[in-house]
């Protein structure tokens, strides 16, 4: 089944939406509204072959210390499930959870455990029955992460695509680059393909994956220089062309994009770039961004503008069957925020 429209417009109550929030905006709650620990970030969301919404993220005393676990809730027509631990890395962090959905196929929760995000590894748990139970965690093969933030893709030859990246050096020298791995085997084995290459100085990670009407495949990341940078592959994500700047800000913050039912590229971002002297900026608003060819952006919409301490960040984006656009992100650290959107509103 899928999430009825009318069951999204049940999500949240009068009072809980400002009399500014746009008309497009038509659903605003928090996953879990009293969480047990102080911190919570870097969420995900899919929905589930059942038609259900599920979201993970890693939440605990503080990002990088050993009790941080993947917290899991899927979300029915009663509302989200309370959330329950569901990986954790036996007194090593973990991080950056993504939950990935492929049609005929168990799902997938790919995550990260290690002391940071230099030495991290990746592991994948499966699940047969929605989330409802797990097996046992798999460590990825040496020189596989698995997808580093944002959910991989299908390719047209069948193949998974899973958006990655590193960070390799020292804490206070350290360097980036964007790479995509690629299964031909539904998950089994995975091949890392050579880093994104940069020739504009560029340093970018955890990139986002879109599919062109064209054909083309599109990757959408994040980078230290105070915009989004790009790149582009037409050989079903073998190969890819050297990144470019987008004329889109970027205050060195995870985003998240989504191809949308009729072709258009759909962008979660935060419309800041960093402060002067600075490879940092506000991680506010949050805004949401159209494109017809992965080139030249709009922004139609802003989720978040107030400043808080910590922003809001890490957004995650997936369309329903329905047509609804489902959006989760980190709220001040504290929370993570659902919000669904209709985007035939948005204009």
């Amino acid at each position: 089944m899928t999430l009825p429209r009318a069951l999204a417009l049940a999500l949240v109550t009068a009072p809980t939406l400002a009399a500014t929030t746009p008309s497009a905006i038509v659903a605003s709650e928090f996953v879990d509204p009293a969480p047990s620990y102080p911190q919570a970030h870097a969420s995900t969301i899919v929905q589930l072959a059942d038609g259900a919404l599920a979201a993970a993220w890693f939440g605990g005393s503080g990002e990088g210390r050993g009790d941080v676990r993947i917290w899991f809730a899927r979300r029915t027509a009663a509302g989200w499930d309370t959330p329950r631990a569901v990986a954790a890395g036996d007194g090593q962090p973990t991080w950056n959870p993504v939950l990935f959905q492929p049609a005929g196929a168990p799902l997938q929760l790919y995550y990260k455990v290690g002391p940071n995000p230099r030495d991290w590894w990746g592991m994948v748990i499966e699940s047969r029955d929605g989330g409802r139970h797990w097996g046992a965690p798999r460590r990825l093969p040496a020189g596989v992460l698995g997808p580093i933030k944002n959910k991989p893709i299908v390719a047209r030859d069948g193949a998974w695509l899973a958006p990655s990246s590193r960070e390799v050096g020292s804490a206070a020298h350290n360097r980036w680059y964007a790479l995509v791995e690629r299964s031909a085997d539904r998950g089994r084995t995975w091949r890392a393909l050579p880093a994104i290459a940069s020739p504009r100085g560029l340093e970018a990670i955890q990139p986002s994956l879109l599919t062109l009407r064209d054909g083309r495949l599109l990757a959408v990341a994040r980078t230290r220089q105070g915009v989004l940078a790009a790149s582009w592959s037409r050989d079903a994500g073998r190969h890819w062309s050297p990144l470019s700047a987008l004329a889109l800000p970027n205050p060195n913050a995870g985003t998240d994009a989504v191809t949308l039912a009729d072709g258009r590229q759909l962008l979660v971002y935060n419309d800041s770039t960093n402060r002067p002297g600075s490879d940092t900026g506000p991680r506010w608003p949050l805004a949401v961004a159209l494109s017809d060819d992965g080139v030249r952006w709009r922004k139609v919409l802003t989720l978040e503008s107030e400043p808080r301490p910590d922003g809001y960040a890490y957004p995650a984006v997936v369309q329903a069957h329905d047509g609804l656009v489902h959006v989760t992100y980190t709220w001040n650290r504290e929370r993570i925020r659902h919000v669904a959107i209709d985007v035939r509103r948005l204009r």
